[in-house]
């Protein structure tokens, strides 16, 4: 990792920390699937604890929190992406709705982002 990756690392701890004091639990999420060959686009919808897969990617997702008192707002989602065929983990963190280049997901072929919570 590049003193860059850590530091947009160590940024977006920062933020998720904060955000876990003001903000409150999601029953899931809405994420956003790309396959960069194709072009195709898929919104996911993941509830939380749950897997779920997109092409060859296994998305995991945490938890996804909001604003308190605000459901339509900025959401925070910890997620962990594995790909089928090769170990370890492609991504593990949280994802910043309103900010995805914060941390986002490194892969030649798959883009992934979180587009917002859901409460039911």
């Amino acid at each position: 990792m590049t003193r860059f990756g850590a530091l947009l690392t160590v940024l977006a701890v920062a933020v998720a920390a904060n955000a876990q004091e003001q903000t409150e639990n999601a029953t899931g999420a809405v994420l956003r699937g790309l396959d960069k060959f194709s072009g195709q686009v898929v919104d996911i919808e993941l509830p939380a604890g749950r897997t779920v897969q997109f092409e060859r990617l296994n998305i995991t997702l945490t938890e996804c929190r909001y604003p308190a008192g605000n459901r339509s707002g900025n959401a925070y989602a910890g997620l962990q992406i594995t790909e089928v065929g090769r170990e370890g983990v492609v991504f593990s963190g949280w994802m910043v709705a309103s900010s995805p280049a914060l941390n986002p997901m490194e892969h030649a072929r798959y883009d992934v982002w979180v587009i917002r919570c859901t409460t039911s």
